[in-house]
């Protein structure tokens, strides 16, 4: 079974004593890195589960409306769980590029400052 990832590198990097996790942990640089990730995955987080308990809850309690027909065979219900699926990838290609642009950058800073890099 052939990949095309390198060779893990020969290189070896400082391992950081409990005392450096600890001063890094209570250090801005990483309390904004941890602002950053929070301010976005709690929230959206958030707003998931309510629109998926808000899609059990109708389907349980409001059958007629979810039962109303669009077209054909199609009805609201189906249009909200396939929704479902599309807000959850939705949600995840979002959190891939603010990761990329956000978070990324600030984590390899730190860990790059730890490995004795910088």
């Amino acid at each position: 079974m052939a990949t095309d990832a390198p060779p893990p590198s020969k290189e070896q990097h400082k391992l950081p004593s409990p005392e450096e996790f600890t001063e890094v942990q209570e250090s801005a640089e990483f309390g904004e890195l941890r602002r950053s990730y929070r301010s976005f995955a709690f929230p959206l987080t958030i707003a998931f589960i309510a629109w998926y308990l808000l899609y059990v809850l109708l389907s349980n309690y409001a059958g007629g409306f979810m039962g109303t027909k669009l077209f054909g065979n199609i009805n609201v219900a189906l249009v909200f769980g396939v929704a479902q699926f599309l807000t959850t990838f939705l949600i995840a290609w979002w959190y891939s590029k603010h990761a990329a642009a956000n978070l990324d950058p600030k984590a390899e800073a730190i860990k790059s400052r730890m490995e004795g890099g910088a």
